[in-house]
């Protein structure tokens, strides 16, 4: 800022993204919804000959998981960076997945009602783990399928924590995680319906998800600490997306504690 406290330009700018100001500007009547374009599929496909992973039914294992009231949770809710070397089981992961973006009810081809609230419903995330240390999975990188309730094995590879560490910046405390939260964005699925008001309501979300990871974590007898810092290209890389239609927007590793 400068010596009378005004804003640069460029800091206005930036704060002019969270405003809703934008929403003002934007005809709505010319958005692909209104125009009756085809909505981005609520799920990426997967090759037919892809390797799936069933898991418990998230909900039930999210009862047989939890320790403690919401009300508890809400008051244990920490950032933890430390992690024992204990393993976390396939109803533990189950429970995360469908507590961050479980499926309740699909109710069209284009809107489904998750475990967490997104503008529209149009929930724009897909779900990447690097699981280093989890029962009855192979260490590798996966993608959730939650209208399955699936994981889609991507690779496999025993030094995943550590290629998540250099992506995060190599920020060492991912490394020692049982698993890591790569969240990556498809902005086209809420500009559909929002055009140029899409993308600070995707930040929203983010909030919504990792949150209820935090609650849900604390709740296990886990723990997580959630990552805006890295590098953005390294992280896209890792997950084989583009960085242009997908790319990375938040991370969050989790472990015993």
């Amino acid at each position: 800022m400068d010596s009378g406290n005004k804003p640069s330009k460029k800091l206005e700018q930036y704060r002019y993204f969270l405003k809703d100001s934008i929403r003002q500007t934007i005809d709505f009547t010319r958005t692909a919804q209104s125009r009756r374009l085809p909505a981005p599929p609520l799920q990426k496909p997967c090759p037919e000959d892809a390797v799936r992973i069933d898991l418990p039914n998230g909900q039930r294992s999210l009862k047989k998981c939890c320790s403690m009231t919401v009300g508890d949770a809400i008051a244990g809710r920490e950032s933890m960076r430390f992690y024992t070397d204990e393993s976390l089981d396939l109803d533990e992961l189950s429970a995360l997945l469908w507590a961050t973006q479980g499926i309740r009810h699909v109710l069209s081809e284009e809107c489904a009602l998750r475990t967490v609230p997104s503008a529209g419903a149009r929930h724009s995330f897909e779900t990447y783990v690097a699981a280093s240390n989890v029962e009855e999975l192979p260490a590798g990188l996966y993608r959730y399928l939650p209208l399955d309730h699936q994981l889609l094995q991507l690779f496999l590879d025993e030094k995943i924590g550590d290629k998540a560490s250099w992506a995060c910046m190599a920020q060492r405390f991912v490394a020692g995680a049982a698993l890591t939260f790569f969240w990556t964005t498809i902005p086209a699925r809420m500009e559909w319906r929002y055009d140029l008001a899409a993308h600070k309501v995707i930040a929203l979300d983010a909030g919504h998800v990792c949150q209820n990871l935090y609650l849900a974590c604390t709740a296990l007898g886990a723990g997580t600490c959630a990552i805006a810092a890295y590098d953005q290209a390294e992280c896209d890389r890792l997950l084989g997306v583009d960085g242009e239609e997908e790319f990375t927007v938040y991370i969050a590793p989790v472990g015993k504690v």
